[in-house]
């Protein structure tokens, strides 16, 4: 029975996680009340609104991970509401090129896993990528038939209108300082208000570490931001390729590397690079916030993790500050590329969660009190699983008290 001024369910976080979140619980409970608060004035405004507008097919991730399983499963749900909801979005396929024998043997490799994870795929050779791609040039590729191309701020508003249809309040411009819990409710609180919900979950993206130790959560992880930055081609170079062109990532890094991207909207975007970032919410290149830099270079797992690739992290800082070297990357499978086609565009910021012993969380990492689902680690694909993970985490509100580990 519903406390007189408590919801049923609160969502923190209104990126495309934690809106599918609130729409997922209300379709599964109509007429339960629900409040979804986020802190900045719209909807969407951090990774859901800097990504490659990818619907991902799922290839990379381990077999029978949560990660590969939420994926494959996101893509079709993705395809599915889009429709439904005449959101535009285009299945162009992706190409993954391998420009020399070691990234072709990780080619091989992936190809497994592709089949392990069943995703269609072609395994290209070096003439057949040039006959589909004229310029693109590599020892061989794999073709993934499924990959396509969305707005992700757009299926979050999409989103967002069936929640308040369906009767949820949602509140912009409300930071949230405070998170208290008893037996019978959690209270919320910030400078704008204070709510209470028999439920809670917290998707909040950059900043749940932060939202998970104010509900006193024993967490051993800490949120480390990568810049990725994007460059846009000149409208007339849109048409250089037809499909996603990306290279064979490497296995050891959670970060898919520099692509080219054609967008919904038309353009050609090459990039993310992944640079360390001084400010959680800092775009702009050179941004440092104080707190954020302290928490960062003060924790021992990001020591750790800075020790154990040091090559990577200064090759990316270097691409980072001369265009030259970003470019360089994209000239291993375009080589026609030039200085003057890297125009200036957003960058993105990437939420990375890192345990204390230096390892990067690959997987989805969420965590739970008798009251409260949090989401700690969303990594990419998030915007593609958004709309399982968020049947994920209905399954295990609706079973506040099962005692199965969650990430099983």
């Amino acid at each position: 029975m519903r406390l007189p001024g408590v919801y049923d369910y609160c969502v923190i976080g209104g990126g495309i996680v934690g809106v599918a979140t609130a729409h997922r619980i209300l379709e599964r409970h109509p007429g339960a009340s629900l409040l979804l608060v986020e802190k900045a004035g719209q909807l969407g405004l951090h990774q859901t609104g800097h990504n490659s507008g990818v619907i991902h097919s799922g290839i990379y991730y381990e077999p029978g991970s949560l990660k590969a399983r939420l994926c494959v499963r996101g893509a079709e749900l993705t395809k599915e509401f889009a429709a439904a909801h005449d959101i535009p979005f285009r299945v162009c396929g992706k190409l993954l090129v391998a420009t020399d024998a070691a990234e072709h043997a990780r080619m091989l490799a992936l190809y497994e896993r592709s089949v392990a994870n069943g995703v269609e795929v072609e395994l290209l050779d070096a003439a057949e990528l040039v006959r589909r791609e004229p310029r693109i040039t590599g020892v061989g590729a794999l073709f993934v038939a499924s990959t396509g191309i969305i707005d992700y701020g757009r299926v979050t508003r999409a989103l967002a209108d069936d929640v308040r249809a369906a009767g949820g309040e949602i509140v912009l411009g409300a930071e949230i300082a405070a998170i208290d819990e008893t037996d019978s409710a959690v209270t919320i609180s910030g400078p704008t208000g204070s709510w209470q919900a028999r439920n809670l979950v917290v998707c909040a993206g950059l900043q749940a570490d932060r939202m998970a130790r104010l509900a006193g959560l024993a967490i051993d992880l800490r949120i480390v931001p990568f810049r990725g930055e994007y460059y846009r081609l000149p409208p007339e170079r849109a048409d250089l390729v037809r499909t996603l062109i990306y290279p064979i990532p490497d296995p050891e890094l959670p970060f898919l590397g520099v692509h080219l991207s054609p967008t919904i909207d038309g353009e050609l975007t090459v990039g993310p690079n992944a640079v360390l970032g001084l400010a959680r919410e800092g775009y702009r290149k050179g941004s440092v916030n104080l707190r954020d830099a302290r928490e960062i270079l003060g924790y021992r797992g990001f020591h750790k993790v800075a020790a154990a690739n040091v090559r990577t992290g200064l090759r990316e800082m270097r691409n980072s500050l001369f265009k030259g070297g970003y470019l360089a990357e994209c000239r291993r499978y375009c080589p026609e590329l030039t200085r003057s086609d890297l125009l200036p565009r957003e960058a993105g910021i990437r939420a990375q969660a890192v345990l204390r012993d230096g390892t990067l969380a690959h997987d989805f990492l969420l965590e739970r009190t008798p009251r409260s689902v949090h989401v700690l680690n969303a990594p990419s694909p998030a915007a593609t699983s958004a709309l399982p993970i968020a049947e994920y985490i209905a399954d295990r509100l609706d079973a506040a008290f099962d005692t199965e580990p969650f990430n099983k």
